[in-house]
This record gives structure tokens, sequence and C-alpha cells, in this order.
């Protein structure tokens, strides 16, 4: 197989450098987070992607476009993780009440489970590997985390092995027929 699919964390923004968890709450980048998304169109302009995709969040579609995509497909299945009502908080406040907790391993209420996720992430795997090409796709922190985790085959609450910061490139694969990493958080 030769498909790849390229995926870019958006820039920071005003909750993201403060650990806020953010899904539906449409924050813009900070201004030095465009320097960053500006910073990445130079490490992906040999690219020639077959499909560009981001998710509609603000935050995502502006970093592809300053990363030189501004035609990118909106694409909801690559929004950020349900957080429901814990949208805005950090993990340290949300502990106070229900100690350990973490997106991959406790539920969110009033949010997305891990099988909601898994879903709409496996349709974004799909459309990537029966895309001739590469595929390149602008979101957010967790559900990159829980794609790549989809990409691999394995289930979305894996993805908390992968640490991804923002204005990151990251690059999904394959070794002969096994989907691998063959490039993350870079």
């Amino acid at each position: 197989m030769s498909a790849e699919l390229w995926i870019v964390r958006h820039g920071p923004t005003e909750w993201s450098r403060n650990g806020r968890h953010t899904s539906v709450t449409d924050l813009p980048l900070l201004p030095d987070a465009e320097d960053d998304a500006r910073a990445l169109a130079p490490r992906l302009e040999h690219l020639g992607p077959t499909l560009v995709l981001s998710s509609p969040r603000e935050r995502a579609r502006r970093t592809a476009a300053l990363a030189g995509f501004p035609d990118a497909i909106l694409d909801e299945d690559l929004v950020e993780w349900g957080y429901g009502d814990y949208e805005g908080l950090t993990t340290p406040q949300i502990r106070e009440q229900v100690p350990g907790w973490s997106v991959w391993t406790h539920a969110s209420p009033g949010g997305e489970s891990a099988e909601d996720v898994a879903t709409r992430l496996d349709r974004v795997v799909d459309r990537a590997r029966s895309t001739e090409g590469t595929t390149l796709a602008f979101a957010h922190g967790h559900s990159l985390r829980a794609l790549a985790a989809r990409w691999l085959g394995l289930p979305v609450s894996d993805g908390r092995l992968l640490r991804l910061d923002t204005a990151t490139i990251s690059v999904l694969g394959y070794e002969r027929e096994t989907p691998v990493l063959l490039r993350w958080n870079s």
C-alpha cells in the first residue's frame, strides 16, 4: 500500500496553552501561533497532497490556510473529542471531582464516548486509505492521537501513548502492508 496520511495539529490557542479542554469552543489561534502555522508551509510545500481536509474549527482552518492550504475540505469527522461538561476545564480541575480522570479512560458527561470517536475517525482512515496518493489533515490534539491509534488498528485509548504538540506534523503510512507511524510530533 502506498497511501499516506499526513496530520497537522493546529497552532496554539489561549486554552491549549493553559491546558483547558477545547472541543466545540471555537477559539482563534494566538498571534504568535500564526507564525507557528506559517512555519509549517515550507515543510509541506513539496507534498502535493491528493486530498486536503480540515476540522471546521477556526483554529484548524486557520492553521491550514497559513500553512498554504486555504481550500482544505472541511470534515466534521476531524473535530476534537467532545468533552461535554468538561469543556474549558483543565485535567486538574476535573480530577478534583473525578480522581484519576483522563479522556482516554473515563467518560466525559455530555460528551463523546471513545466508541463515538472511533466511529468517526475510522471514516477518516477509510477516506485516506481509499485516496490515491497523500491525504493531509489539519485537526486537534486528542482527535489526531486517536486517529493515529485507529490507523494502527488500535483502540482509541491507545492514543494516550502518543504525545502531540501544537503546530506539528506527523505521518501515518505503511511498511509493506502493515500500518505504521512514519514520523511523529515533528
